[in-house]
């Protein structure tokens, strides 16, 4: 346990089974389903991250008079795989010169880039506490540098406060602006934008089948079997192997079947593709997506306009289609910026850092604003994520 910083106290929790459920979500985790006490410990007992992974829990938990007062989903890192904000050529230059990047600690949810909170905390007291703790934490076992990925804006400015460095990085957000239907939709978008995706649902929709918006008891174990295997080939192609293991999605089955949206297209009554989303307060998560039939333009209408459709339906303000895809602009998912924070013990190395981040968001303003003027929205209607 960490010294007291006059009543409060933040200490480590190698596990997440070591606070109870409601101790953690009653902090503010349970606004978000991936930093949620059931997700993490999914991804705990299912052997997703843990031994011989590279992902240690390493949790903070700040205690204000002996009762929880924050949380941080922390892990000690020996590699920068699964985290989406690329660091692999910091790890390369800092042993270059001698030193050793991992293990390091990563304050994050594994494999998962959607933005939300990570200093889990109602006070900017606690949260300053729980940065304060990861650095020291990070120098008292010989770590790196400890780092805070896909934050929220407001703990991105509490953490330069606090000595850590903002990054800025862009994703392609979908956002609601109270529209009644996908129609209603379109008709904000120039007219080559709308023709194009219309033809490109008619095509995707002609594959020979239907497609499905399933949740809840709607989802059945024996469709955690096929999007198994869709998650298989889609991940053994982008990363290797995949992170996840088959046990995740059982245990998702069991604590999380409403939080999740499983979209899948069905042909001859078998799924032959299917995308995975998560379902928060203020915005619908895509994560996976896999097939076992290529179909023209499928992945488009599962993993995009579904989700876009479902949306609507259900009032749900935006929708995240995961990292990175400039191609999803044309689809009506517009630039939006995303914070991380990073401190490095090495002062020298902390410094050269800092320039190369300072660079590095004037590109990244650079390239959204340009991103933006290339929507498909009609002038004057281009819309701000």
């Amino acid at each position: 346990m960490f010294p007291a910083m006059s009543e409060l106290a933040v200490s480590v929790l190698p596990a997440i089974s070591g606070i109870d459920a409601a101790e953690w979500d009653g902090c503010g985790a349970g606004a978000n389903p991936f930093t949620t006490h059931r997700f993490l410990s999914a991804l705990e007992q299912s052997g997703s991250v843990g031994d011989e992974t590279g992902w240690h829990p390493s949790h903070l938990v700040a205690r204000l008079d002996g009762q929880v007062a924050g949380v941080a989903p922390c892990y000690v890192k020996t590699h920068s795989q699964g985290e989406y904000i690329f660091d692999h050529g910091w790890a390369q230059a800092y042993e270059r010169a001698g030193g050793r990047y991992y293990p390091k600690l990563q304050c994050a949810v594994p494999f998962t880039p959607v933005s939300g909170p990570r200093l889990i905390a109602s006070s900017p007291a606690v949260q300053r506490a729980l940065l304060a703790a990861m650095a020291q934490f990070a120098q008292q076992s010989g770590l790196s540098g400890a780092h805070v990925t896909f934050c929220t804006e407001a703990e991105a400015q509490l953490g330069e406060a606090a000595g850590f460095l903002p990054r800025a990085s862009e994703q392609f957000h979908w956002l609601n602006q109270g529209y009644e239907s996908f129609d209603d939709f379109l008709a904000q978008l120039s007219s080559r934008k709308r023709k194009a995706i219309r033809k490109e649902r008619e095509r995707a929709q002609a594959f020979g089948g239907s497609i499905r918006s399933l949740t809840g008891d709607q989802i059945r174990p024996g469709h955690w079997d096929a999007f198994w295997t869709f998650y298989q080939d889609t991940g053994g192609r982008k990363w290797g192997r995949p992170y996840l293991t088959r046990a995740f999605f059982d245990i998702l089955h069991h604590t999380m079947r409403d939080d999740c949206l499983l979209i899948l297209a069905e042909r001859d009554g078998r799924p032959i593709a299917g995308a995975l989303n998560l379902i928060g307060r203020d915005a619908l998560y895509g994560r996976y997506w896999g097939c076992v039939e290529d179909h023209p333009f499928l992945h488009f209408e599962l993993c995009y306009h579904q989700a876009i459709d479902w949306a609507i339906a259900h009032g749900i303000p935006r929708v995240e289609a995961g990292a990175q895809g400039e191609h999803k602009l044309a689809r009506g998912y517009m630039p939006s910026q995303t914070h991380s924070l990073h401190w490095v013990a090495d002062r020298g190395f902390h410094g050269a850092i800092a320039d190369y981040l300072q660079r590095e968001r004037e590109a990244v303003g650079e390239e959204m604003a340009i991103m933006a003027e290339m929507g498909p929205f009609r002038r004057g209607e281009v819309r701000d994520a």
